[in-house]
């Protein structure tokens, strides 16, 4: 297997009990928002790829998740200014997440200058902000990145009830989601910033993720999310290369480190990059 850290699923380490629940709140109040690709379908098909991701096989079939709304050929990497504790943020990261898109992160919390004053010579007011190559656009404003990425991005998918534009529950349930744990809204030091972006697997609901984020955003550090939700196809490019599939998956191209489990991935991302 090609990582340093073996996955461990269904695990939650001694002393991480806490913080994987409380990270795990976004998750029951946003309605798992974030979790299924957009346009989820389940079919069951011949088992002929054994380097394929599936949730179950039996009798030489498996069960095959995917898309039924997305177009086939995904854009470029989108590069977004934002901060994990921002419910605004959020509801752009599940927007992602439910495309199926690969995002850029370049964390602006509190206190923190490099990638604010970055984003302010692009244009940025608040955050999110983000910059879409593809189109050759950048925007702010939650609602407004929302409705570009389903209207560019999203083929015939519909946007889910959360991130509905002026729904009722979609910033009330935003805000109690962001507040559960009150992290990653300041900067702390970090001794240095990466020459090259590490690289996550993940999806936007998941806690253990959340918790790698949270030191991510909070050293400023930036990095690629390879968004695979339930239905994604990168699931099956990260279980061919490492025969299994779990999120957080972290790369830094920096040292050569891959990992799963949050925890060891938290420890790393400290031990490496903070002072």
């Amino acid at each position: 297997m090609d990582s340093d850290v073996e996955p461990q699923p269904f695990t939650v380490r001694e002393g991480e009990l806490g913080k994987v629940l409380s990270a795990a709140l976004p998750l029951v109040i946003r309605l798992g928002t974030g979790a299924l690709i957009g346009g989820y379908s389940l079919s069951i098909v011949e088992d002929d790829d054994e380097d394929a991701y599936s949730i179950a096989r039996f009798a030489g079939k498996r069960i095959k998740e995917r898309s039924t709304t997305l177009p086939a050929v995904r854009p470029k990497e989108l590069v977004v200014y934002e901060y994990e504790g921002s419910p605004y943020c959020k509801k752009v990261r599940e927007a992602c997440s439910v495309l199926d898109l690969d995002v850029l992160f370049k964390p602006c919390p509190q206190g923190s200058e490099a990638f604010r004053a970055e984003s302010r010579e692009l244009g940025a007011k608040t955050y999110p902000f983000m910059v879409d190559p593809n189109a050759n656009v950048s925007m702010g404003e939650s609602d407004d990145i929302i409705g570009h990425l389903f209207a560019t991005y999203g083929g015939d998918t519909k946007v889910p009830l959360l991130l509905k534009r002026d729904g009722p529950l979609t910033n009330f349930t935003a805000y109690v989601a962001a507040v559960a744990r009150l992290k990653a809204l300041r900067a702390r030091p970090a001794k240095k910033i990466p020459a090259e972006p590490l690289i996550l697997y993940t999806y936007e609901i998941s806690p253990f993720s959340k918790l790698v984020r949270e030191a991510l955003t909070e050293l400023c550090i930036p990095h690629v999310v390879r968004y695979c939700p339930r239905g994604s196809s990168k699931r099956n490019e990260l279980y061919a290369r490492v025969g299994h599939f779990q999120v957080p998956f972290l790369e830094d191209p920096n040292t050569g480190k891959k990992m799963f489990e949050s925890k060891d991935i938290c420890e790393y991302i400290e031990s490496e990059y903070a002072v």
